[in-house]
């Protein structure tokens, strides 16, 4: 039999793996949200740690709030008993629905004090980093869940010079559409005179193509998981661009 030594040395820790650490709150359909963050995050050292909640389509308000029970036990799932530099929870239109506030509340009783971002919180913040005032936004939504995210931005001080949705109600189809639709929809859904667009769902793989569209219609375009990593990096004291497109070479409004 093999004897199995061990050693008299001791090896040394590391405060970390890692400078930094973000956990991401997916949905258990989600297809991109993870890929989206790990393509611009963990270059720039952030390590990435994903919990997974229940979720089942179609996608409409009462669905989305029922989410709203499971964010406390997922968020204390990520590393626990251990400190997160942020956690992002990736579902826009549950951030509406169930608010912003209550999402922050929800995850900070599995992770205190932790710092939260939302799609929803990310985008606010990089429209007003923007001075956008005018906007249009694009949601592969029905318009049934797409209501609440319009007055959403119109409470928040936002005109809405154009808002399209695609009446889809299935969160992996959503994921399914194509980079080359994704730019023309983008194209399409901006009205004469907006100073940003906005296209929401963290399923949506508008991240990947943020400059193209941006090249096709002259205004800043901000995605959801797209203004969710800039957030992130920026909550960090990243100052560097994760990524092609205007709003990755910005800081956050003071």
């Amino acid at each position: 039999m093999t004897e199995i030594i061990v050693s008299t040395q001791k090896p040394v820790l590391d405060t970390r793996p890692l400078r930094h650490r973000v956990g991401l709150i997916a949905l258990a359909t989600d297809h991109t949200s993870e890929v989206d963050y790990a393509r611009m995050l963990v270059p720039q050292g952030v390590g990435l740690y994903t919990a997974r909640i229940p979720y089942a389509n179609p996608v409409t308000p009462e669905t989305l709030r029922a989410m709203a029970p499971e964010l406390a036990q997922a968020a204390a799932l990520i590393l626990p008993d251990e400190a997160l530099d942020a956690v992002i929870y990736g579902c826009t239109s549950a951030s509406v629905c169930i608010g912003d506030a209550a999402v922050t509340a929800a995850i900070r009783q599995g992770k205190p004090d932790v710092a939260v971002v939302t799609p929803i919180s990310a985008t606010l913040a990089g429209l007003r980093a923007f001075g956008a005032k005018r906007i249009s936004v694009l949601t592969p939504y029905s318009v049934e869940t797409s209501r609440p995210m319009a007055d959403l931005f119109e409470v928040e001080g936002f005109g809405l010079d154009r808002f399209t949705c695609l009446d889809m109600d299935d969160d992996r189809e959503m994921a399914r559409i194509s980079l080359g639709s994704i730019i023309d929809l983008a194209t399409q859904a901006v009205a004469k005179g907006s100073e940003a667009l906005f296209i929401s769902c963290t399923a949506v793989r508008a991240a990947g193509v943020i400059a193209e569209i941006e090249a096709a219609v002259g205004i800043p375009v901000l995605s959801s998981n797209y203004a969710g990593a800039w957030q992130v990096l920026r909550l960090l004291g990243d100052q560097g661009a994760a990524a092609p497109g205007r709003l990755m070479q910005i800081g956050l409004a003071p």
